[in-house]
Parts: structure tokens; sequence; C-alpha cells
């Protein structure tokens, strides 16, 4: 799932600069990054003849169990963990809701 442009944007709070701060003005720009993000469902591994014989209705295992957390990705880099929510009334669009944040040693496990 990697699906982003066709999400709605998240309200976003524009930073004020101020006579106290003239930090903010300089990170504004590097706030305005637009970044990859990707919600990991699981993996498989296969043999490229297995991969070849795959058609329509195929079914691919992942190595991920239902009920366990995906991995929240940023630029080839786990950020965070959560569970996968219906986020549409009439159920026809996925989410993350997030329950853990990742540190840095944690996330390099990923690449």
């Amino acid at each position: 799932m990697t699906e982003t442009e066709d999400f709605p944007q998240s309200p976003q709070v524009e930073p004020q600069p101020s006579a106290a701060d003239p930090d903010l003005t300089r990170h504004d720009a590097i706030l305005r990054i637009p970044v990859t993000v990707q919600v990991v469902l699981g993996s498989a591994k296969m043999p490229v003849a297995h991969l070849m014989k795959l058609g329509r209705g195929a079914v691919v295992a992942l190595d991920q169990r239902v009920g366990e957390p995906v991995n929240v990705v940023v630029n080839g880099r786990i950020v965070a963990r959560g569970e996968v929510v219906v986020v549409d009334e009439d159920n026809s669009r996925f989410g993350v809701s997030l329950t853990e944040i990742v540190g840095s040693s944690d996330a390099d496990a990923f690449n």
C-alpha cells in the first residue's frame, strides 16, 4: 500500500515566524520537503520460476499474520508500527493507526 496522493491531506499548521524564534523561518523550508510514506503489510520470498507462474486470482502468502503490526516506512526507514484500520464510512479506504514510534536502532533493521 503505497498510496500517498489519493489520501486527503491532513490539516497543516503553518509555523508562524516570530522575532523570538528566527529558526522557524529556516526550518519552514525543511518542513515542506515531500517524503514517500509506505505501509508494509509483509513480504514473501519465492523463486522466479514460481513468480512467473502467478496469474490472476493467485494468492501470495506474506510473512506477517493477521493482527500483527504493520511497518510504516518513510524514505526506506521504519519510523513507526501500527494497525490497519478502515478510514471511510463506506469501507473503501484503509489507514494505519500508529501504535509505536520506532527508535533509530530499530529503524535500521529494515535496511
